[in-house]
């Protein structure tokens, strides 16, 4: 480590807008840290998926849950809860959807470095 760094999510590097959600990046100690916030009714094949051009989500993820939850289903048919104060790792393949009318809001560690950019 060089020297310190602080970065804040009220003024991400980036901004990547998708229906019923986005993610805001900030880049720090040469890693990308995300925040994504999924509003009620998103669902990664229905919001993601068109702009991914994947069958799932390929992105591996490291995320702590701050609020919502979170519903994810594993391609190997695993399903899942995540809840606010959880921490999840997801590797490659997977869909997840919000359960309930409350925002979901996660911070992710791995993964969001091209989670929804266009190709």
């Amino acid at each position: 480590m060089k020297k310190t760094e602080v970065m804040s999510f009220g003024k991400p590097d980036e901004v990547r807008e998708f229906p019923k959600g986005r993610i805001e990046l900030i880049k720090i100690g040469g890693a990308t840290v995300g925040r994504a916030i999924f509003e009620p009714g998103w669902k990664w094949s229905e919001s993601v998926q068109p702009i991914a051009k994947t069958k799932s989500c390929e992105a591996p993820h490291f995320q702590y849950h701050i609020s919502g939850v979170l519903k994810v289903h594993m391609d190997d048919g695993t399903e899942f809860l995540c809840h606010p104060g959880d921490v999840s790792l997801l590797p490659s393949g997977h869909d997840a959807w919000v359960v309930g009318n409350e925002p979901a809001v996660v911070v992710d560690f791995q993964g969001m470095i091209d989670y929804a950019k266009s190709v």
